[in-house]
């Protein structure tokens, strides 16, 4: 039985991973910065591979640390280097993202090389992919074989950055010691949630449905599920053929305005809003910051991702959007993770 390591055990691909991982037959071992992230892993595991836990085990590896990562590599197959750094807006100190992109997955694939673990499967991102093209209006198709121009960013993003340098480590640093690398690019990750430990891109979902969106910018996105994430890395781990590859795992292309329109019509009673903000606001309000910075980058124009590489690997059709959507919708509800302001049915008794 094999043992895969997968780092940053605690984010929300992570966890959908480590429960394909057991429910696969193998043993897992997850690192994370703190054992205090314990409980959500747990809570997470009771729904993903009830009863598989004895198969688990946590150590506590930091990315900007080198304590800690040559024990959790031995005795290990592969690596799921899964860990990063997300923010909901936009850093005032960049670093505190692009540091522990780069200097984690340098150390991540310094450390598996060192303790002669050769096969590492990356979770890449679009924002590798799709940027720096000069691509500022209409409709631009994206494949695998694009990769971001950093040169070329209208305006500075950290997560971009630190993903594109991350990447482009990683296929150096496998390219000089050997390793069998494949990276796999999502989207907008959406789909159920687990526990109350939740994505930051949940945020997209219950900032609309609890009113605290009250309008949305005029931009779109790939929406990615995170169980076909999740199963697209093991479905790498198991094919050879996917050593030195990349993949998008990326449906269709979804506005601000139809993802607001399917859970507008699940959940009629909730205030989701219908108010858009022009572009020229947003390109205003990008000079402060904040998390319009990190989507700028994307104003006045679409960028469709072909995923059809991804679903051949992962051998079956993603996950519709809507099935993403509604799916963490439902979840965050169950949760207890969204508090509506007001419903909209109470907006109208108000006004009357």
């Amino acid at each position: 039985m094999d043992r895969i390591l997968v780092t940053g055990a605690s984010g929300f691909v992570a966890k959908h991973l480590i429960g394909e991982l057991l429910r696969a037959g193998y043993r897992v071992r997850g690192t994370v910065r703190s054992r205090t992230k314990l409980l959500s892993i747990n809570a997470a595991l009771d729904t993903l591979a009830p009863g598989l836990s004895d198969r688990l085990e946590i150590f506590e590896a930091d990315l900007l640390d080198d304590a800690g990562w040559a024990r959790a590599m031995e005795d290990v197959q592969a690596v799921m280097h899964v860990a990063t750094v997300i923010t909901a807006a936009e850093p005032k100190d960049p670093s505190t993202v692009i540091r522990p992109a780069v200097e984690g997955t340098e150390r991540v694939l310094r450390f598996a090389a060192q303790e002669h673990v050769r096969r590492v499967i990356m979770t890449s991102s679009i924002a590798t992919v799709g940027y720096g093209h000069d691509h500022h209006s209409g409709q631009r198709t994206y494949t695998e074989a694009d990769f971001t121009d950093l040169t070329k960013l209208r305006r500075p993003w950290a997560y971009c950055i630190g993903k594109t340098r991350a990447e482009q480590a990683a296929w150096a640093f496998a390219s000089g010691k050997g390793l069998e690398l494949t990276t796999i690019h999502p989207g907008a990750i959406l789909g159920p949630a687990t526990d109350k430990e939740t994505s930051i891109s949940l945020g997209l979902v219950s900032g609309l449905l609890d009113g605290s969106t009250p309008a949305m910018p005029r931009v779109g996105f790939a929406i990615s599920d995170v169980r076909d994430v999740a199963a697209m890395h093991l479905a790498a781990l198991r094919s050879r053929e996917s050593i030195g590859q990349r993949y998008l795992c990326t449906g269709p292309y979804q506005s601000f305005e139809q993802v607001a329109a399917i859970l507008r019509a699940a959940y009629p009673d909730y205030p989701v809003t219908l108010r858009t903000v022009p572009d020229w606001i947003m390109r205003l309000l990008a000079n402060f910051g904040g998390p319009v910075r990190q989507i700028i980058n994307d104003i006045g124009n679409e960028k469709h991702f072909n995923g059809s590489k991804g679903q051949r690997l992962l051998g079956r059709p993603y996950h519709t959007p809507e099935d993403a959507i509604l799916s963490a919708a439902e979840s965050l509800l169950r949760l207890g993770l969204i508090r509506p302001k007001k419903t909209r049915n109470q907006s109208v008794k108000a006004a009357g």
